[in-house]
Order: C-alpha cells, then sequence, then structure tokens
C-alpha cells in the first residue's frame, strides 16, 4: 500500500507540476530559445547522471510490453545553446550520435556504457545549422529542426537527412569529424504542407531500411488530422511524396519514426493533458502494411506516464547491439526550460513478439 500510494502522491504533485510546465511552454519556446546567429561549432561538456529505473514505484521492474529497460541518463550541460533536441540518429556501434534542436543546431558525441547501461557523454560538439548560403539560421520558423536520419555511413563520415518544421522541409547534409556541412539540396515536399502552422507540420522522419519501400524517405506531420481524425504521413516514392494515414489513438501527437532493419517501423507520440500531465506511446507498423493511401494503426508496444522516467519524448534512434538484440534510444526536448524540465535519454531493448510483459 505505502509503495501505490507513494506513487499516487508523486503522479498527481508532478501532474501539477507539469500545468505549470504548459503555462509556462509557449514563453520557453518564444524567450528561452537561445540566438544562435553568431555561433560556432565548439566542444562543449555534458555532465550525466545515470537513471537507474524506468519505473519510479517498482525499482525492480524491468518490462514494460515489449520493451525492456536497459538504462537512462539525465544530461546537463553549462552551455546555454543545449537543449530542445528534437531528433536523433545513432551509429550502428551505438557510440556516435547526431541529435538536432528546435533552436537550429546539432549536437555531435559519443555514448560511454558501463557493461549494457549508457554511462556518459565524451567527445560532444555542438554547432549551427546552415542554409544552402553557409550562414547560420536566424528566423525561428527556419531553424525548427524536428528530425533527422543517418542515411548512409557514420557520424563520423557519412550523410544525414535533417527535417524542420514551420518552414517545411527535408534536406540533404554531409556530417564529420568537423561537424554537420550546409544542406545539399532539399526534397520535393507535399503541397499539403504548404503555409502550415507549427503543431501541424513535419515532426516525425527517417530512411526505411527494409521491405518493399527500402530506401524511402517517410515522414508524419505532428498533429495534421484528415477529415476522419486520422494522423497524415507521405512516403517518397521515386522522390515523389505519396500520402498515408495513421489512425489517432487517444490525442496522442507524433514525435518521431525510427526504422528496423526489415522495414518495420516505431512510432513515438507523446500527450500532454492538464490533469494527467505528459504521456508517452510507441507503436510499430509492419513493412508490409505500408503502402500509399493505407490507414495504418499498428501495435503498441509500450505507454508510459508520469510513473515513469519519462519527460518531452521526442527523438527515437534504432541501433543492433552486439547479440544482435534491436537497441532504441530516445531523448527528450527540454524546450530550453531547465527549471521545469529536463533532457533524458533512455534506452531499452526491443523484445521479440511473445515476449511481451504486462505494464
Amino acid at each position: 500500500m505505502f509503495v501505490r500510494g507513494s506513487r499516487h502522491c508523486m503522479v498527481v504533485v508532478a501532474a501539477v507540476f507539469l500545468v505549470s510546465l504548459a503555462a509556462a511552454s509557449v514563453a520557453a519556446r518564444a524567450q528561452l530559445k537561445p540566438d544562435t546567429i553568431d555561433l560556432e561549432a565548439e566542444p562543449i561538456d555534458i555532465a550525466a547522471r545515470p537513471i537507474a529505473t524506468f519505473d519510479k514505484g517498482n525499482a525492480s521492474k524491468t518490462r514494460f510490453g515489449r520493451l525492456e529497460w536497459r538504462g537512462g541518463l539525465e544530461l546537463t550541460s553549462p552551455s546555454e545553446n543545449f537543449g530542445g533536441w528534437s531528433g536523433l540518429a545513432v551509429d550502428p556501434d551505438g557510440r556516435g550520435f547526431v541529435a538536432v534542436s528546435d533552436a537550429g543546431t546539432w549536437l555531435v558525441g559519443q555514448m560511454t556504457y558501463d557493461g549494457t547501461r549508457p554511462s556518459g557523454i565524451k567527445l560532444a560538439k555542438l554547432g549551427p545549422l546552415q542554409s544552402l548560403g553557409a550562414k547560420n539560421l536566424k528566423k525561428n520558423r527556419d531553424r525548427d529542426a524536428e528530425a533527422v536520419a543517418l542515411v548512409d555511413g557514420t557520424t563520423a563520415q557519412g550523410t544525414l537527412l535533417i527535417s524542420f518544421e514551420q518552414n517545411q522541409r527535408i534536406g540533404r547534409f554531409d556530417i564529420d569529424g568537423r561537424g554537420v556541412s550546409p544542406p545539399r539540396g532539399y526534397l520535393e515536399m507535399p503541397p499539403e504542407l504548404q503555409n502550415k502552422k507549427r503543431g501541424d507540420g513535419l515532426e516525425a522522419m527517417t530512411v526505411i531500411k527494409g521491405g518493399p519501400f527500402k530506401g524511402s524517405v517517410i515522414g508524419i506531420a505532428e498533429h495534421f488530422l484528415d477529415s476522419v481524425g486520422h494522423h497524415t504521413g507521405w512516403i517518397w516514392v521515386k522522390g515523389k511524396p505519396q500520402k498515408f494515414h495513421l489512425t489517432d489513438i487517444g490525442g496522442f501527437n507524433i514525435t518521431d519514426i525510427a526504422s528496423l532493419p526489415d522495414g518495420t517501423l516505431l512510432v513515438l507520440e507523446r500527450r500532454f493533458r492538464w490533469l494527467e500531465g505528459v504521456k508517452m506511446r510507441l507503436r510499430a507498423i509492419a513493412a508490409a502494411e505500408l503502402k500509399p493511401g493505407a490507414v495504418l494503426t499498428g501495435e503498441t508496444l509500450i505507454e508510459a506516464d508520469l510513473g515513469q522516467e519519462i519527460d518531452n519524448m521526442e527523438g527515437l534512434a534504432i541501433h543492433q547491439g552486439p547479440r544482435g538484440e534491436t537497441i532504441l534510444t530516445m531523448i527528450s526536448d527540454d524546450n530550453f526550460n531547465g527549471f521545469l524540465q529536463k533532457t533524458i535519454l533512455l534506452q531499452f531493448t526491443l523484445l521479440p513478439e511473445g515476449q511481451a510483459a504486462a505494464r
């Protein structure tokens, strides 16, 4: 009874806390987002506090739906430009990573591990995203990066796609030891996204790694609903965006998408309500179900709330572990509001079908 009562009290307190968070969110975005017009790429220090357990009320619990907890980190930095991380890509070895923020910055570094648990960040470097003319992005509507995908290579030498909300676009970028280059070009965008306001625009994006659409770009808008309330997404088939839909379950918004090697898609979702605070959900979409014009639902892998260690989870990346296991890494967007929110990085193993445990 004590554990349950403590957890209930904790959730209520956290919900009240998040009411203040929501009231401050607009101000956080408008006022706390740093000015990066003169920012140059530079090394930064990142401190990492281990998150030992995912469930706040049951430290021994490690299985949540089809996910098994590996570990997490709360990340902080003295750099005023650290935060707002909305998209994440991880190298095949699970160490190198790149993140992008809605302030128009990129972050690269190396994750360290204590056994299988993430333990810290080293060799971190932060810099500005730039225009075709190699100028730092100035206007908020131009620098709102929301997703990043590693197309080929690694973060040491490779190619990225980065998608932007508000001024809707998906750009192709090089990445190497110096950081992220200016864009090398842009994809053709869906006409439906022209002049879309914040919240309706492209939020989630990745490259499909297997199945019928292997190598195709896929994106989903955060909260762009059709006439019957389905989320709207696009597959780029031969460079042309083709529309599909994802059913809305419970009013969650889409925050990111990532692909398994067989083309199965994992969709990260978030919901905020005044009396319950923030929730997170992850859905799996089978590769065989995806096609232009489809209405997809998928399988819920996990749903988490303030009883677990979550925040505003926006970035999702996938890599394979040394034993072939599928490892998911998520990162939160603190809206540059460190008083009310935090940057956390979470890792899970995706269990095979049939090994799910009740949440």
